[in-house]
């Protein structure tokens, strides 16, 4: 039996990838959860979509559609697109595409159309890039867009106190229906923090590779986790994202 292992936002980080990969010594009999955002930041995001192609081809990999990810598959269709997503990574992002065929580029479209909303274990454990809002659970949510956008899971746990019993009345309701939640999108390096992060029931693993962080796998049963080097050693000649101007 293989192990399960999550792994947090890449951000074009295709060197941290491989190495992140080679610390956690991956095998072909482990189930591999990627969290999204896989473009957007390091110059080399449409090499980690042909990297996780071949990947998916070789083991079981489920992955999850993040909000740049939703940005890029819009600006590969066509589809117009905000000018500030050129200023969050997507230029980046497109001179990774400068040298694609319009036979990769469709290959690409259509890998991009299988990613997933969210995910759910045998273990009732959830895997979503930001969150969810309906209390009901991810099946009642009205609009996708919160698997990859929202951040009010994120910020709701934060905010908890940390003695809160599930059994209280003012226990937030959409936690109970997991056993465990697991989110990147919200940098934990935000709040100082350079490895996962858990609060309540929930793990962030975005651990800031976009910008002065590391990319991060985590063993989802003992949570044993590995990361890279700061990406931005692996990439010293870029800026990757700006942090700034984070949103």
């Amino acid at each position: 039996m293989g192990r399960t292992l999550v792994f947090g936002d890449i951000h074009g980080g295709l060197k941290a990838l491989k190495q992140v990969m080679q610390r956690a010594k991956v095998s072909a009999e482990d189930h591999l959860i990627f969290l999204g955002d896989y473009v957007d930041g390091w110059s080399e995001s449409a090499g980690v979509i042909d990297y996780l192609i071949t990947l998916s081809r070789k083991q079981r990999t489920t992955l999850i559609r993040g909000n740049h990810d939703d940005l890029v598959q819009q600006w590969l269709e066509g589809r117009a697109l905000s000018p500030k997503w050129l200023q969050h990574g997507g230029q980046s992002t497109i001179d990774s595409y400068n040298a694609k065929s319009s036979k990769e580029i469709d290959k690409h479209i259509a890998f991009y159309k299988t990613f997933k909303d969210y995910y759910i274990d045998k273990e009732n454990r959830m895997f979503c890039h930001a969150g969810f809002q309906n209390l009901n659970g991810p099946e009642h949510e009205w609009h996708s867009t919160a698997f990859y956008w929202d951040r009010t899971l994120w910020e709701m746990v934060c905010a908890m106190r940390e003695d809160l019993d599930p059994e209280d009345l003012f226990y937030p309701k959409r936690l109970k229906l997991f056993t465990e939640i697991f989110i990147g999108h919200t940098p934990v390096t935000r709040i100082n923090r350079t490895e996962p992060v858990n609060k309540a029931n929930v793990w962030n693993l975005d651990t800031g590779a976009a910008f002065k962080g590391t990319l991060t796998v985590m063993d989802v049963d003992t949570k044993e986790f590995w990361q890279s080097d700061p990406v931005m050693q692996l990439y010293a000649t870029e800026s990757g994202r700006n942090e700034q101007s984070y949103k």
